[in-house]
C-alpha cells in the first residue's frame, strides 16, 4: 500500500446530455495533450496531478464519471468536453461520493464511501459503468415526472366532466409530447442493461453490480418502468380523448350535411323557392 491509502478523495458523477460524439471527444483531448483511450464506447484520460494520476470516463450516452479530481479539474475537462455534446439536459445531474485505497473493494454505503484494493483504472471504469447510469437514471426519472406531472389533470377531468378543456389542437400537441418522451426512454432504456464491455471481461463484472447494487439501479429501473407503463396509459387516454374529439367533429358535420340537404329539399320540392 503506498501513502494514497489513507487519503480519501473525490468520486463524481455528471449527466450533462443526451450524449457525446466521441470521435469528437477524442479529437479535442488529444489537441490538448492529453491521451485519450478507447474502451467499447467509453474515453478514458488520465489527468496528471503533483503526486498521483486523476482519471475520468466519457460515456457516449452524455455521462462522465471523474475519480481523483477536484472541482476545478473537473470543470475544465467538462469545459473542454463541452463542443462534443448532443443536446444537453435542462439540469445538470451530479452525484459524489469519496473513494480511497484499502484491503479489499468494497462500498460502506452509510459512508458514500468507495474502497478500492488497488489503483486499476478497469476496476475504477467497472464502477463508473455503474455510476454513470444512476445520473443517467435520474434524468429519465426527472423526465418522466415532469411529463405525468403536466398531463395528471386530464384524467381527473375526463372522469368529473367527462371531457377535458384542451382543444383538439392543444390535445394532439400534448398527445404528440408524452409519445416523443415514452419513445425516447424508450430506446435508451438498454442503456441500464449489464454493459458489453464486461463480456470479454468477467472478471470486472461484480464491481459494476456493486456499484449497481449501491445505487439501487436495478429498483428504480423498476420504477421507471412502472411510471412509463402510468405514461403510456394516460397517452392511451389522450389518444381515445382525440379519437372521440374527431368522431364527434365527424358526425357533426354529417348532421350539417344531412340539414342542408333537408332545408335544400324544402326549399326546392315544398316552397319552390329555388
Amino acid at each position: 500500500m503506498t501513502e494514497l491509502n489513507s487519503i480519501k478523495r473525490l468520486c463524481a458523477s455528471y449527466c450533462l446530455a443526451d450524449s457525446y460524439q466521441i470521435d469528437e471527444l477524442a479529437r479535442i483531448f488529444r489537441a490538448k495533450g492529453l491521451d485519450p483511450r478507447f474502451y467499447d464506447e467509453v474515453i478514458h484520460v488520465e489527468y496528471p496531478l503533483d503526486n498521483y494520476i486523476g482519471h475520468a470516463f466519457f460515456f457516449t450516452y452524455g455521462c462522465a464519471v471523474f475519480w481523483g479530481l477536484d472541482h476545478p479539474e473537473i470543470k475544465d475537462l467538462l469545459d473542454l468536453a463541452e463542443p462534443a455534446t448532443l443536446k444537453l439536459v435542462p439540469n445538470i445531474v451530479l452525484d459524489e461520493c469519496f473513494y480511497e485505497y484499502s484491503r479489499e473493494s468494497t462500498i460502506i454505503e452509510e459512508e458514500d464511501l468507495i474502497l478500492l484494493d488497488r489503483d486499476d483504472p478497469l476496476l475504477k471504469l467497472s464502477l463508473s459503468y455503474g455510476l454513470s447510469q444512476s445520473v443517467k437514471l435520474a434524468v429519465f426519472e426527472d423526465r418522466i415526472a415532469v411529463a405525468i406531472q403536466k398531463s395528471k389533470h386530464l384524467p381527473e377531468e375526463l372522469a368529473t366532466k367527462g371531457k377535458t378543456s384542451l382543444s383538439r389542437q392543444q390535445l394532439s400537441r400534448k398527445v404528440g409530447a408524452l409519445f416523443a418522451e415514452r419513445h425516447s426512454i424508450n430506446l435508451h432504456s438498454d442503456l441500464l442493461d449489464t454493459p458489453e464491455f464486461f463480456w470479454r471481461r468477467p472478471s470486472y463484472e461484480a464491481y459494476y453490480h456493486m456499484a449497481s447494487s449501491y445505487l439501487d439501479i436495478t429498483t428504480r429501473t423498476n420504477i421507471l418502468n412502472q411510471r412509463l407503463s402510468i405514461l403510456h396509459e394516460l397517452y392511451e387516454i389522450l389518444s381515445d380523448e382525440l379519437k372521440h374529439l374527431h368522431s364527434s367533429r365527424l358526425e357533426w358535420i354529417i348532421i350539417l350535411l344531412i340539414v342542408s340537404e333537408v332545408v335544400l329539399t324544402l326549399l326546392k320540392d315544398v316552397l319552390k323557392w329555388l
